[in-house]
């Protein structure tokens, strides 16, 4: 990453950014939100055909985005699902029910995800890292639900079309 002088930006190389691999997904973390002003959080998500990105949630304050760059994601918002594909926009609204997976069972996913207003949320991601390696645990997880501003819950919709696709996803 490379700070703008005066700070009045950032430049993120893709080979300079943090890579992590989760169970079908690589996520590479590029902004946070202390290095963007506050304004947002950027991570760009490569997921393996049929893969979860994430499972039910909401967020409190923030919006999340996500713009497709090759693929396409279903994305539930509240009770619909809906199919994105490479060039299209999503927005979710803060407190609206949303998950994601790769909706192609033969193509891969690559999609930035942005989050606005932008927190610290690279930790985050590297817990659930350390859950998938064993290191961490779901309880883990669920105690950082107000610090990360993500909230899990059940949506019967998404489980509904995720059985659909021959995949599991609460």
């Amino acid at each position: 990453m490379t700070d703008i002088a005066a700070g009045l930006g950032i430049v993120v190389r893709s080979a300079d950014a943090e890579q992590l691999t989760i169970a079908g997904n690589v996520t590479r973390l590029l902004a946070e939100g202390s290095r963007t002003g506050g304004a947002f959080s950027a991570v760009r998500a490569t997921l393996e055909p049929g893969a979860d990105g994430a499972r039910p949630h909401h967020h409190a304050r923030a919006s999340e985005l996500f713009f497709v760059i090759q693929g396409a994601v279903d994305i539930l918002i509240g009770d619909a699902v809906v199919t994105a594909r490479a060039g299209d926009l999503a927005v979710v609204a803060p407190r609206a029910m949303h998950a994601f997976a790769n909706g192609s069972a033969s193509e891969a996913l690559d999609v930035l995800i942005v989050f606005g207003p932008g927190i610290e949320r690279f930790d985050y991601f590297r817990l659930l890292r350390d859950v998938v390696a064993g290191k961490a645990s779901v309880a883990d997880v669920l105690a950082t639900q107000a610090r990360f501003d993500n909230w899990f819950g059940e949506s019967p919709a998404w489980a509904t079309h995720r059985s659909a696709s021959g995949r599991s996803g609460g």
